[in-house]
This record gives C-alpha cells, structure tokens and sequence, in this order.
C-alpha cells in the first residue's frame, strides 16, 4: 500500500497572532510560512510524488502551492475530511483567553471525549475518524492508479496530522497529545495491508532516503543461509515493510 508524506501547513497569521483559528476564512501564511512552504518544495524534489491532497483551507492551499508551481503534472485534490477540527464557538478565540475555559482540561487529557461547543463543533473523535477515512480511502485510490509503491502528499493541520498518528500507532486518542507537528514539518506513515509504520515524524530535514529503490534483480533467489527479508516478500511469507530481527525492514 502507498506511503503518505503527511504535512502541516506552514506558519500562518494565526500561529502568530495566538488565535485558534480553525475554519476561519482568510487566514493565510506569513512570511516565516511562504518561506517555510517555498523549502518544502525543494525539499521534496526528488521524491516521486504520484498525487497532492489537500484541505481546502488557505493556509495548506498555500503551502502546496509553490511544490503545484515547480511541478506542475502532478495533480491536486482537496479534500474537506482532511479540513481542520471544527472548533465551534473557539473559532477565532485566543488560546490564552481558551487555555481559562474548563474544556481546555478535557482537550489535553482526556481528549476522546472533548466536544466543541456551539453549532459547528465537532468531537475529536469525529475529527479522527473522518481523516482516517481519508487516508485509507486515499491509499486504495493511489494504489490502484500508481501501485503500492506509491507516495503522495497530504496537506493538513495539527490536530488532524497527530489523531492520524495516533492511529497508526495503535495510540488510544487520548494521548494524541503527547505527539507534536511543527508548521511545515513532514511526517510520514507507510501503510500495509496489516499495519502502518511510523518512518518519520515532524521532520524538518533531508528526505530523500524516502525514494522507493528501483526491483532488486533475483529479489526471489534464496540466499544462501535462509534468505532476505525481500526474498521471503517476494514469495508471500512477509508484508511489504514487515520488521525483521534487529529492528530493520529489510528495504532501506
């Protein structure tokens, strides 16, 4: 199954300003953000993207943008279920005037049963499991167009990228907060058809070791001894990126 390069949004006017921004039209990214947005683009160069998702809101419409301008065959979709928390009446608060409110103890330590108040708000939990359904819809759409070898990109906010971790993880929602996502940062999740695996999280540096390797010539041969991890791949007796003893996945 594909791997997904998870990144968040670069630094915005929210982010500045301290305001929790949420659905909020208009808020774009700052200078620190499109400078942020502009090195991820060069960052992710080499890699092999088959496809960008992204959440319709400014702020991640606008860090994929200058990737969307220096290559432009590669497809965007945006996808509302990758969208930020709908926060309800927080929207727009500032989180030092939200950090008083007693929901706020509910949302860093027991956050499955956080629900935002008003109209509009939405359970962590239903933020969660929109997104999961994203990306698994996502990964059996990459797959059937560009293989299971895959990577494509997708565009989202904080709380949505660390529930997504949470889940990969096997993580019970309510230490989803102990997971971090800087601005801009890329956090990567390989999917396979019994469980994901966490390559990177909030990484800010070099990721061309993510470029899939070219079929290894005589991968089925075995190998005198008992054979590679990729052999026994090759022959059903692994998943793509099982573990094998001593902590590699045989494919690096």
């Amino acid at each position: 199954m594909p791997t997904v390069i998870l990144v968040r949004h670069g630094r915005s006017t929210a982010n500045t300003d301290g305001v929790l921004a949420g659905w909020s039209p208009g808020v774009a990214l700052d200078d620190t953000g499109r400078a942020q947005a502009t090195a991820l683009a060069a960052r992710l160069a080499a890699l092999p993207l088959a496809a960008v998702v992204s959440s319709p809101l400014q702020r991640c419409q606008e860090t994929v943008g200058p990737l969307l301008a220096t290559r432009p065959e590669l497809p965007l979709h945006t996808d509302d279920r990758v969208g930020e928390c709908h926060y309800g009446d927080w929207t727009g608060r500032k989180i030092r005037e939200l950090a008083e409110e007693p929901l706020w103890a509910t949302v860093q330590r027991h956050p499955s049963a956080a629900v935002f108040p008003g109209a509009e708000g939405e359970s962590l939990r239903a933020m969660q499991a929109r997104a999961v359904d994203a990306v698994r819809d996502w990964n059996a759409r990459i797959e059937a167009e560009h293989g299971a070898d895959a990577l494509y990109l997708l565009c989202s906010h904080g709380d949505v990228i660390k529930a997504l971790v949470a889940d990969a993880l096997g993580t019970h929602l309510d230490l989803f907060q102990r997971i971090n996502a800087d601005p801009c940062s890329v956090t990567v999740v390989r999917y396979t058809p019994h469980r994901p695996f966490l390559l990177r999280l909030g990484d800010t540096g070099d990721l061309t070791a993510l470029i899939p390797p070219p079929p290894a010539e005589g991968a089925a041969d075995s190998a005198p001894g008992g054979g590679s991890a990729d052999a026994a791949r090759s022959k059903g007796r692994l998943d793509p990126g099982d573990a094998v003893v001593g902590g590699s996945t045989g494919t690096s």
